[in-house]
């Protein structure tokens, strides 16, 4: 296992006079990254001379923690310096920072800073928010050799852009904040990494990760000091949270906040920063103060943190966190804890109290012998910090992209009391289970994943994530009665996600039930933002003949939402039902404009170029279509059709 980072060393103290204005700040952010793996972190089975050159010539915080163990809240907390529960944004998908909050980016804007953030996955899309006072907001995923949007990208591609706009904008003060994500699971690193490190695949995307950052850090290295220092930049390291690697039985994040996720390293750089450990406590919150007092400007109103360049009587000695993937996506008890003084807190309907100074892997469980500490930090819980309503339910786009990047499920349904058989410890083997179900899937085992979901599904009929997982795997194993009935238990149980719902009354729509694929939707209908569920009903109406009514649907939706894919190519296939030939041919390429990945689409180009005598073209068209559903019988019919009457069959 992984080193633990000690805390000798060094260690001297920064009063406000000592302070130097910086006149540019990096803020890198590191995804998935342990406290403990890295070099200057004390672990001799990983590289990363570059970040461990960064450290020896910074501060080295050596107690530092994120608020959340998720992508989007940890970085929200980190640019507005407020804990999850102010800033609103809890969790990946299904929320969004708010509009009127200050953040780093625009603090800085407004005191004249360019700004520019590039991005590496798509859990940080601009759409979540984060992307306001940055000139630049680069989270474009396509790929350089082709259109189709992925949800991440390589380390090395993010550095050379960040790199090109930082050079460019040399002339004024500039703020950067560089995300890298190849830390996060599955662990991929690049074919030299990965020879290098055959054992341990996650060092292996930490040592890349040092690599590629290389570009960026010889620059600031390798510069000569200014003799009053206040031409270097302020550079801010750190990691969203860290990664279990089976801690505590835990395979990734998300679920738990034991120090091997909560933990995270921290390293400030440049400007008016004298090097060395330092021992206090350090949280993600204090990064904005800390950036602000660096830069000489104020930060916004009562922040709950404090900057790391005041001494260490005025810092606060206490940190929020919480865990809520296993509630949100699998309906388990929420996660929340404090920490004080080495001593944390984890409130869980089985709590849990640890003394970290003596039992740094959270070991030995206090809360029986220790009840007047365990006491004294529930009381620290802040009441604001109550668990909420949920967050909007992610749409089908943002739902797919989060599940190719492994988070999984969605809101999950609202309880006001949970007792111990939902307490995480005791379900993570449901959590090895869907893991497991997943590397079936993709492995092409869809009886076994099956089976595997059946057993989840028994041992919690309520658990709506592994409804939705099982209805998906009947239905791509050809089953879809199957599914029917998966999905039907779920609503009858009245733990049916609006997904969920959704998928069901599709399902039924495909099989010839329209008209109970639109009682299903009916409810959904009532929320006139709920565009995919209007899609779906368009189809339906369709399907019953009624093109007209779902032409003026189609039309209202695109209205309101120019670039929803699924609309554009619905219309093509209704325009096509109504044998209105050259209007299906335009939604078509206009679908294709948007997302040239849908087979669908490529199918509803051809049928419109064939009735409209383009034969060589629909021939075409088709081709393009099998190449991204080699197997779809509709395709192959349709092609073999227009090469025989070509004399190619």
């Amino acid at each position: 296992m992984l080193a633990i980072l000690t805390c000798e060393g060094r260690r001297s103290e920064i009063t406000p006079d000592e302070v130097t204005v910086a006149g540019d700040v990096i803020l890198i952010t590191v995804d998935t990254l342990r406290a403990d793996a890295l070099g200057f972190a004390g672990n001799d089975e990983v590289e990363t001379p570059w970040l461990d050159r960064l450290a020896a010539g910074g501060r080295v915080f050596t107690d530092a923690h994120a608020h959340s163990v998720t992508t989007l809240p940890s970085h929200a907390s980190i640019l507005t310096g407020l804990y999850s529960f102010q800033h609103g944004a809890r969790h990946n998908g299904g929320y969004r920072l708010g509009d009127d909050l200050p953040t780093l980016a625009t603090l800085l804007a407004d005191a004249g800073f360019a700004t520019a953030a590039f991005v590496g996955a798509f859990p940080l899309d601009s759409r979540f928010g984060l992307d306001r006072g940055f000139d630049v907001y680069d989270d474009d995923f396509s790929t350089p050799d082709s259109l189709f949007l992925t949800s991440e990208r390589p380390g090395d591609e993010v550095v050379a852009l960040a790199q090109r706009w930082w050079d460019d904008n040399a002339s004024q003060r500039r703020f950067l904040w560089l995300h890298l994500f190849d830390p996060h699971a599955p662990y991929s690193p690049p074919p030299a990494f990965a020879l290098r490190y055959p054992e341990s695949p996650y060092l292996g995307e930490v040592a890349a990760t040092d690599s590629h950052l290389s570009l960026l850090l010889e620059g600031l290295l390798e510069q000569e000091p200014a003799a009053t220092n206040d031409q270097r930049p302020l550079v801010v390291f750190t990691s969203d949270h860290g990664e279990s690697l089976g801690e505590h039985g835990e395979l990734s994040h998300g679920l738990f906040a034991y120090e091997a996720t909560l933990r995270v390293p921290l390293v400030v750089w440049g400007a008016g920063v004298e090097p060395g450990l330092d021992s206090r406590a350090a949280r993600h919150i204090d990064l904005l103060p800390t950036i602000a007092q660096a830069v000489g400007i104020d930060p916004p109103g009562e922040l709950p943190g404090r900057s790391l360049l005041e001494p260490s009587a005025t810092h606060p000695r206490v940190s929020y966190f919480e865990a809520l993937s296993g509630n949100l996506d699998y309906g388990w008890a929420p996660l929340q804890g404090v920490l004080k003084d080495g001593m944390k807190l984890i409130d869980l309907p089985i709590p849990e109290l640890y003394d970290l100074a003596v039992d740094p892997r959270e070991v030995d469980n206090l809360i029986a012998r220790r009840p007047d500490s365990a006491s004294e930090l529930k009381a620290l819980l802040l009441t604001q910090s109550a668990w909420t309503p949920l967050g909007a339910e992610p749409s089908a786009e943002v739902a797919a992209r989060l599940k190719s990047l492994g988070y999984v499920g969605g809101p999950s349904i609202e309880r006001d009391r949970y007792g111990p058989d939902d307490d995480p410890k005791n379900l993570i083997e449901i959590d090895h289970k869907l893991a497991l179900l997943g590397e079936l899937a993709i492995a092409g085992d869809l009886e076994a994943a099956i089976g595997l979901a059946k057993e989840v599904l028994a041992t919690r009929p309520t658990m709506g994530t592994a409804s939705v997982y099982l209805a998906n795997l009947q239905l791509e194993a050809g089953r879809p009665l199957e599914a029917i009935d998966t999905m039907r238990r779920s609503q009858q149980l009245g733990v049916a996600s609006r997904d969920l719902l959704r998928q069901l009354a599709l399902t039924l729509i495909g099989i010839g039930e329209a008209t109970e694929g639109l009682d299903v939707l009916a409810p959904l209908l009532e929320d006139a933002a709920d565009l995919e569920a209007r899609n779906h009903e368009a189809l339906a109406l369709a399907y019953l003949g009624r093109e007209e009514q779902a032409l003026v649907s189609l039309r209202a939706i695109v209205m309101i939402a120019p670039a929803d894919v699924r609309a554009h190519e619905n219309l093509s296939f209704v325009l096509l039902r109504m044998e209105r030939f050259e209007e299906a041919l335009a939604a078509a390429r206009r679908t294709l404009d948007l997302d040239p990945g849908r087979a669908g689409s490529w199918n509803n180009l051809a049928i419109a170029l064939y009735n409209l005598g383009r034969r060589s073209e629909a021939a075409a068209a088709w081709k393009h279509s099998l190449d991204l559903e080699p197997e779809d019988p509709a395709t192959l019919r349709n092609l073999a059709t227009v090469e025989a009457q070509s004399g190619e069959g």
